[in-house]
């Protein structure tokens, strides 16, 4: 997997800035990525984070493999990943980025919950072997409610969209 099918190289000097300030230097790993996800193995669904800019966009992927406790029933002899996990990965990612923008983790005391999805559409399927990569690219952001445009691709195909709506709650009104 080439940087560029990641978005790294569309990060300029004021991106890499920006993420520096927050104490941030990609890829984010799967102990980085705890601190913004609440979720956890199995359902924790990104594995990286690749590229970043605060505020606008970020990238990321998941690996599909085929030990993933979902294929045991999704389907035995043909496994292939539900289309609400592909949506739920690109929320995660989303709220991911609602962090990252505010400059905060879940140690604050914030969660970003899934608060609705619209246009979406499944265009491929996608099995073991295969690796997801999600991109959040912020539309809006009015009053702890963010709304991204999120694809999935494999192989540079588009598997997924959808419009994604986010909300920032504080976890004592959870």
């Amino acid at each position: 997997m080439s940087n560029s099918t990641l978005d790294y190289d569309l990060l300029n000097e004021s991106d890499l800035q920006a993420l520096a300030e927050r104490g941030l230097v990609m890829p984010l790993k799967y102990d980085q990525i705890k601190l913004y996800l609440p979720h956890r193995y199995p359902f924790m669904l990104i594995d990286r984070v690749t590229a970043c800019s605060p505020d606008n966009w970020i990238t990321g992927y998941k690996n599909i493999t085929a030990n993933e406790e979902l294929f045991n029933g999704h389907f035995p002899d043909n496994p292939i990943m539900p289309g609400v996990l592909m949506v739920e990965a690109m929320a995660q990612l989303a709220g991911i980025l609602g962090f990252i923008s505010a400059n905060q983790t879940s140690k604050d005391g914030y969660l970003y919950l899934f608060a609705g999805v619209d246009k979406v559409r499944f265009k491929r399927l996608v099995s073991t072997g295969d690796t997801l990569v999600l991109r959040a690219k912020t539309l809006m952001n009015k009053r702890e409610i963010y709304k991204f445009s999120c694809t999935a691709h494999v192989d540079g195909v588009l598997a997924c969209s959808a419009e994604i709506m986010i909300a920032r709650q504080k976890l004592t009104d959870v």
